[in-house]
């Protein structure tokens, strides 16, 4: 059973009331930022709940046990504090969510209904939809590790232990023509295969995109001038000049690991793990069982 604050818990017995919904957001970094639906401002719990946020909720499904309930969020990009630039860039993702019933007519009378996490959020024209998922829904994340025949480290984490940094690995250059969202040609210095930095990073050093990165899909062309298809369409487009920084990708292979990066020592993967088609192999008359390594 929830234990009601006094003061609202009496207001509610009233024949009118006069409540509405807040929202307190946290952000990973600790950014706390408030929202309401009511039409002007309101402040407690030693933060301001802004009215122009365009803030609206759907109903809370709960469900008995440990299933993790889930509601929606809306909201506008007519707040300051929220961003289309920062909702696409992730800074909200996983963000804590306190979500009260005030009365308007008297903050100080609230009550916490319930903390949940952003999970999903959707863009469309001028606002968003952001998911509210509970807490357990954690219960429900893979944990540990998978056994996978390509690697589960991220190139220059702690797990894989290359040195990004290294030379002939980045390279610095320009964008000269911009021909969607998603793809771009760049001029680099030095001489690089096609292909070297698919599964990359596209820095941005200057112009409008300054300090954005983005995930390459594949590069296209050998030597000065490369062509980019990124796997994410940019939120502003580049202008010619801007300068970026570009950063190899691996695809996760035990021979890419050890071929492009001499890194085999560290490969998180299992590359010699049987699969379906050696399950399902059987004994032929070209197969030598002499009792030596199958790979090598």
């Amino acid at each position: 059973m929830r234990d009601i604050e006094a003061g609202l818990l009496a207001h509610l017995s009233e024949d009118a009331t006069t409540v509405c919904s807040c929202w307190r957001v946290v952000l990973k970094d600790g950014t706390v930022m408030g929202f309401t639906e009511h039409d002007h401002d309101l402040h407690f719990a030693s933060t301001t709940f802004l009215a122009a946020s365009g803030f609206a909720a759907t109903n809370l499904e709960t469900e008995e046990g440990l299933a993790a309930s889930t509601s929606e969020v809306a909201g506008g990009f007519s707040s300051a504090a929220i961003t289309e630039e920062a909702l696409a860039a992730g800074q909200y993702d996983g963000a804590r969510v306190e979500a009260y019933l005030v009365n308007w007519r008297n903050p100080s009378e609230h009550q916490r209904m319930y903390v949940h996490e952003i999970g999903e959020v959707t863009r469309e024209g001028g606002g968003f939809t952001a998911e509210l998922r509970s807490v357990t829904h954690r219960l429900s994340q893979p944990q540990g590790r998978s056994f996978s025949r390509r690697c589960d480290a991220a190139l220059g984490d702690g797990k894989c232990g290359f040195n990004l940094a290294t030379p002939g690995f980045t390279a610095t250059g320009t964008v000269v023509a911009v021909d969607s969202d998603a793809q771009l040609t760049v001029s680099v210095g030095g001489e690089f295969a096609a292909g070297f930095f698919s599964f990359g990073v596209l820095s941005f050093e200057s112009g409008a995109l300054a300090g954005t990165k983005a995930d390459i899909e594949t590069n296209q062309g050998a030597g000065g001038a490369m062509r980019l298809e990124l796997w994410l369409p940019l939120e502003a487009a580049p202008a010619i000049g801007d300068t970026v920084r570009l950063t190899a990708g691996c695809d996760k292979s035990f021979s890419t690991c050890k071929a492009k990066f001499g890194n085999h020592l560290n490969f998180r993967g299992f590359p010699h793990m049987p699969g379906a088609d050696f399950a399902y192999s059987y004994v032929n008359g070209e197969s030598e069982h002499d009792g030596r390594a199958l790979y090598k």
